[in-house]
């Protein structure tokens, strides 16, 4: 197997908002190389557990390989982090002091061409995280009509041309001329003008690719079933601690960690005949996003679209569970 060498984003200030300590249980949702969770569990030492998920095998083995020394203190799970509920039940863990997660794809998965993430070398049009299971991209371009397709380019990818792409893809795939991810990245780069690809700061495939990677392992689904259930697997004084790299993921976390802080304006009283909540059921740790400082940024380009959001359990009953009206 190929090394798995990846470098954490926000390590500091991952460990300052999650405040790991002695005794203290942790879940690592996105395992990944394990940087962020080997500096968990030396930061929880002598006694601090931690449960990793990821669903990529090539990181869990890398990941495992790395964590050897912590023994017992550390639990490896192949899945998703949106079973995190199911994953713990599992094991017999109902709540835990903090939980971790590192959205988006690793720099192994970007780099190996193999994996089907890269558009800027040729290989085959996988983008699954987990090579084991589902469709791959391919599968997608080849069954979905190009309405919508299109729709995935436009909501996933934010891609002003998604209806032309899509189209264009369509018909590359009738003619067996998309074969590979150079294939798909220079037919991305025909779709859309020279004047606009030249005003832009981001290679013409990147919506693109960006879009059928999150189609492709539902990812957006997957933080949405983790967003829905995390209060209740942490205990009071836990925290949660979601590093997102794009606005549709960080959309979802703010608005999530914003609900759970919302209390009702009645009376006590009178908010508990009506339904709604009396206490806040996490409270924000971080006002507004964190980002990457400049030297970080500086020896590790891709930390400059990762920014930190984190919220803290409180002892307020999960339940009445009504969220902020809109």
């Amino acid at each position: 197997m190929a090394s798995f060498d990846h470098r954490s984003v926000l390590l500091d200030e991952v460990l300052a908002h999650l405040e790991p300590h002695p005794g203290g249980r942790y879940v690592d949702g996105t395992l990944g190389g394990a940087g962020h969770s080997r500096a968990i569990l030396e930061r929880s030492a002598p006694d601090g557990r931690l449960i990793g998920i990821d669903r990529d095998p090539d990181a869990l083995a890398a990941a495992r390989a790395e964590l050897a020394g912590f023994g017992d203190r550390v639990v490896t799970v192949h899945g998703c982090f949106g079973d995190i509920e199911t994953i713990l039940g599992g094991l017999g863990v109902a709540q835990v002091d903090g939980i971790l997660l590192d959205l988006g794809v690793s720099s192994p998965q970007l780099d190996r061409p193999e994996r089907g993430f890269s558009f800027t070398r040729a290989g085959p049009l996988d983008m699954r995280m987990d090579p084991t299971r589902g469709p791959t991209a391919l599968d997608l371009l080849r069954d979905l009509p190009v309405e919508d397709l299109a729709e995935i380019l436009r909501d996933f990818g934010e891609e002003r041309y998604a209806r032309k792409i899509a189209r264009l893809i369509k018909e590359a795939v009738r003619a067996d001329r998309l074969g590979t991810t150079l294939d798909l990245a220079q037919l991305c780069a025909g779709a859309i003008p020279m004047a606009e690809q030249r005003k832009s700061r981001i290679h013409p495939a990147t919506r693109t690719f960006q879009a059928l990677r999150i189609a492709v392992n539902r990812e957006l689904d997957e933080l949405d079933r983790f967003l829905a259930v995390f209060p209740s697997l942490l205990a009071p004084g836990g925290r949660c601690v979601v590093i997102s790299f794009h606005s549709l993921e960080d959309r979802l976390v703010k608005q999530r960690f914003r609900d759970l802080a919302w209390t009702s304006s009645l009376p006590p009283r009178f908010a508990a005949e009506a339904g709604e909540r009396v206490e806040a059921v996490c409270v924000p740790v971080t006002r507004k996003a964190v980002f990457a400082a400049d030297a970080e940024t500086e020896a590790n380009p891709r930390a400059r679209s990762a920014r930190l959001r984190a919220c803290e359990r409180t002892a307020a009953p999960n339940l009445p569970a009504h969220t902020r009206p809109s």
